[in-house]
């Protein structure tokens, strides 16, 4: 029997935001154990919350760059359940008036095309709603130490919709959502700080049933790799459990990402587990429309977005286009120098990024905000090159040493001797017609119809001029003569 499987994922996204949701006290990442708390993080007697305006902010900003509805009112309420990271026993969160409901998150469909844009296709989100953090356990050998740092600090829930298929939608998906939430600055989205936690549903069912079948739920998914390794793992177990006749269970699976294994934890708790009902400390929020349309003003345009207009102005290939949206710095960046050159040379500039840029990038461990290649700098050198003043060869001397000192390319260029030379249009054709005379059997292949014979011919020509002929000009000249 043929199966489909059926995933839905919930995403925790930790807000950035100087101090926590229901407090003052700062919010924060790496500092002492319970440093970062207050009477109201450790819930001592006679406490109160209070909102923090921030973290709303954030989420209507999140909502609507993913086109929810942002409820008119929304409720805070009570999650209650007993464990040591969460120091009231209770967490508060937003149950049945959560403050975005609906939108989608756009994703391009596995197995596109290279060179233009692929099958895109939105994924339906259920909702957003606002919450605390709680705390996080560290275990060693004998005992098991809880640190109070992250409780409080304002957590978004993203629940999709059970609307993927695969492994790879699902990795499609989280990828563009976490684009989203960093373009935002909402979060910086650092799974390894915890800044970002995805838990995944899923489930299995023959082809053509409209019925979901038994959910699974994956947990301690720490990279986006292992959401994909993960959920991959899971279809195939849960689609093994039916092949040998067996029956799937409702419960929470452990996934271990290097091992490449999963074990159950427990079984699934539902929702009336949690005895939810509005926190009496808290009165309900009311976002009217002057709110809402202050933080639509403030939302940035969104990568596929982005892509769709780097395809249509600037005629950019996909493969330059896929990695430039990716990264809102670095097509801002990108769209610095183009201003500069102009849309002619964009794809000049986005060669130079991507394939120069990032590599010396990389090699130094900083990110584009850090470099010492100003985009003005970037667009002097394309124009240099494009005039002819420097060669292509010296160009990729020239960028590594304004990578290293952040000078002008003009200036390197005559420092290390490396501007193309300003040849005597007599001497280039002279250099031209001892290199044809020189050539005779390249010279005939060339004018069979053999168009590459005429490299056989640049090569003498450059070696005349000691590398500094501009290779454009060399090319003209020659077929001018061979033409003759």
């Amino acid at each position: 029997m043929n199966y489909e499987a059926v995933i839905g994922l919930e995403v925790h996204v930790q807000v950035k935001t100087n101090s926590k949701v229901f407090t003052r006290v700062a919010a924060g990442y790496g500092q002492p154990p319970n440093t970062l708390t207050d009477p109201v993080v450790l819930a001592l007697p006679g406490t109160l919350p209070v909102m923090n305006k921030a973290a709303l902010d954030a989420i209507i900003k999140a909502g609507l760059m993913l086109g929810c509805e942002i409820a008119p009112v929304c409720k805070w309420d009570r999650k209650n359940y007993f464990y040591p990271d969460s120091p009231k026993n209770y967490q508060i969160s937003q149950y049945d008036q959560p403050i975005c409901v609906g939108g989608s998150v756009e994703i391009e469909l596995p197995g596109a095309a290279r060179n233009v844009m692929g099958e895109h296709r939105r994924v339906p989100l259920a909702r957003i709603h606002l919450e605390e953090d709680v705390g996080k356990l560290n275990h060693f050998a004998t005992e098991s130490l809880v640190d109070y740092n992250r409780a409080g600090t304002p957590l978004m829930e993203i629940v999709s919709d059970p609307a993927m298929h695969s492994a790879e939608e699902a990795y499609a998906y989280l990828t563009s959502l976490r684009a989203t939430m960093i373009y935002g600055g909402i979060s910086d989205c650092d799974m390894e700080k915890g800044q970002l936690r995805c838990d995944a549903n899923i489930s299995i069912r023959p082809v053509g049933e409209t019925k979901l079948g038994t959910k699974v739920e994956l947990k301690n998914l720490n990279s986006i790799s292992f959401v994909r390794d993960g959920i991959a793992h899971e279809i195939k177990r849960q689609v093994a459990v039916l092949e040998r006749g067996g029956a799937l269970v409702q419960e929470t699976r452990d996934y271990d990402g290097q091992a490449g294994t999963s074990q159950s934890l427990r079984s699934k708790e539902m929702a009336h587990d949690y005895r939810y009902f509005p926190d009496p400390d808290l009165m309900p929020v009311k976002v009217d429309d002057a709110w809402k349309s202050r933080i639509k003003g403030e939302c940035p345009e969104l990568p596929f977005a982005k892509q769709r207009r780097f395809f249509e102005t600037y005629q950019l290939p996909y493969t330059l286009t896929s990695v430039l949206v990716w990264d809102r710095e670095l097509a801002d960046y990108f769209e610095s120098a183009v201003k500069i050159v102009g849309t002619g040379k964009a794809q000049a500039v986005g060669n130079w990024i991507v394939n120069d840029l990032l590599r010396e990038l990389g090699q130094a461990h900083v990110g584009v905000t850090e470099t010492k290649v100003s985009p003005a700098h970037l667009a002097e050198l394309v124009e240099l090159i494009d005039a002819g003043a420097i060669l292509s060869s010296g160009a990729k001397e020239i960028f590594i040493e304004m990578f290293a000192t952040s000078d002008a390319p003009s200036a390197i260029a005559d420092r290390k001797g490396l501007r193309a030379a300003a040849t005597d249009s007599g001497e280039l054709e002279q250099w031209c017609r001892d290199a044809i005379a020189a050539n005779a059997k390249a010279v005939a292949e060339f004018k069979a119809g053999k168009d590459s014979a005429i490299n056989a011919l640049k090569g003498p020509v450059m070696k005349a001029s000691k590398g500094k002929a501009d290779p454009k000009l060399v090319d003209a000249t020659l077929r001018r003569l061979l033409a003759s």
